[in-house]
């Protein structure tokens, strides 16, 4: 433990060692919850987010109407969601239709709760 500087009477190497265990155990999630909040992480993929929760699908054209974004600028976050592997496609025609992958479902959703309580507080008398 070179380089500490810290001052401590007795370290607990069973909980050191339980902790790093927990660490090493939970990688997988800590990379997964990493990647989608650095994604989320900005202010309109949240609100992209939050409506495909909200309305299980949309278009580009729909996101940008809701928005009062260019298509081109929805397109982009939309390109990053999916490429995060956070929202997928569907086809229909010419129009392509964005949802959100039911796993990340139970990462975000605590996110909307929040806000849709955050919301009743303001609207409530």
């Amino acid at each position: 433990m070179e380089g500490n500087t810290c001052i401590r009477r007795f370290a607990d190497q069973a909980q050191i060692m339980a902790c790093k265990g927990r660490l090493i155990a939970a990688q997988k999630a800590f990379t997964s919850l990493s990647a989608v909040l650095s994604l989320t992480g900005n202010e309109v993929r949240l609100k992209i987010l939050y409506l495909l929760e909200e309305e299980k699908e949309l278009c580009p054209c729909d996101l940008s109407d809701i928005l009062e974004m260019t298509i081109p600028a929805i397109s982009q976050h939309l390109k990053k969601l999916k490429d995060g592997g956070i929202v997928q496609t569907r086809k229909e025609g010419l129009t392509v239709y964005y949802s959100l992958v039911k796993e990340f479902l139970p990462t975000i959703k605590p996110f909307f709760t929040h806000i849709n309580s955050e919301t009743l507080k303001m609207v409530e008398p």
